[in-house]
């Protein structure tokens, strides 16, 4: 499980669980008594005698809440009665607020909405609201954490901070004039040998212009939303490494929509599914 799988939108997706779970709590109704001292005491949304507002609105939106969270941390295309989480989490709590909005217009002379059951509706609309506008909304889609990698300008652990991940300021530039795999120049020519001249002199030639780079890729850092596996370069099905969120990988190469990335271990094959990657 990791926490950088999540989005801005399930970041307001929780603050909203808690929102209800504490709403739970309190006064569901209040009541208007007057000058009379018989005046009942505010149920909450736990009393028994409101069933069934505990499980039609607070314990919806959470376990929508929970759906939508969750389904972050699965594998793409898993389904639940065919299903994905996040689509039955969104669902609910559309329900859920479906359910709050026709409760608080409800009522009789005297009893008029609580705190709990204004709180609860404020939430479950949020929910909803938010639950189907992650997908589609790219402020929504955004990280909720960057990702973190170290400072160090190699991106293969040379400096002060060992490691493989982000380069750093200045990291893209290098990794695109040092050659992605720390060694010589990806793009760069090749120094003539050595070559006998006339009456057995050896002469050096002149080193050639590095060529340009074919085509305007370039090299550059990214990340992946979710876990994704990395297919060999032969067209092989069977995946050669997987890519965890949370982590820098190099692109060094693109195959039309796919993208040719190196692992921290110096594996390399095709990213065929390259949607929602994050770019350095």
């Amino acid at each position: 499980m990791n926490i950088r799988s999540l989005t801005r939108g399930d970041g307001v997706v929780i603050g909203a669980a808690v929102l209800l779970f504490i709403a739970s709590f309190l006064s569901f109704y209040s009541y208007d008594c007057g000058q009379s001292s018989l005046c009942p005491a505010e149920p909450n949304g736990w009393k028994s005698g409101l069933f069934p507002v505990l499980p039609s609105i607070f314990l919806a939106g959470i376990i929508a809440a929970g759906f939508i969270v969750a389904a972050r941390f699965q594998p793409e295309g898993r389904k639940l009665a065919g299903m994905g989480l996040d689509q039955w989490g969104t669902a609910l709590a559309v329900f859920a607020a479906w359910s709050s909005l026709w409760t608080i217009m409800g009522g009789s002379s005297g009893v008029s909405a609580g705190i709990g059951q204004i709180l609860g509706l404020i939430a479950n609309l949020v929910l909803a609201v938010v639950a189907v506008l992650t997908p589609r909304t790219p402020a929504l889609k955004a990280p909720l954490l960057a990702a973190a990698g170290p400072q160090a300008p190699s991106p293969y652990g040379v400096g002060p901070n060992p490691g493989y991940g982000y380069p750093g300021p200045g990291g893209m530039q290098q990794a695109g004039a040092a050659g992605p795999y720390g060694g010589q120049p990806s793009y760069g020519g090749q120094p003539q040998q050595e070559q006998q001249g006339f009456g057995g002199a050896a002469q050096q030639s002149a080193a050639q212009p590095a060529a340009a780079p074919a085509g305007d890729f370039a090299p550059f850092w990214f990340a992946v939303p979710v876990t994704r596996p990395l297919f060999a370069e032969d067209g092989s099905p069977t995946p050669v490494a997987e890519l965890a969120p949370g982590t820098w990988y190099l692109a060094v190469e693109q195959r039309g929509q796919a993208l040719v990335a190196q692992t921290q271990d110096g594996r390399r094959g095709v990213l065929q599914d390259t949607s929602g990657i994050q770019r350095g």
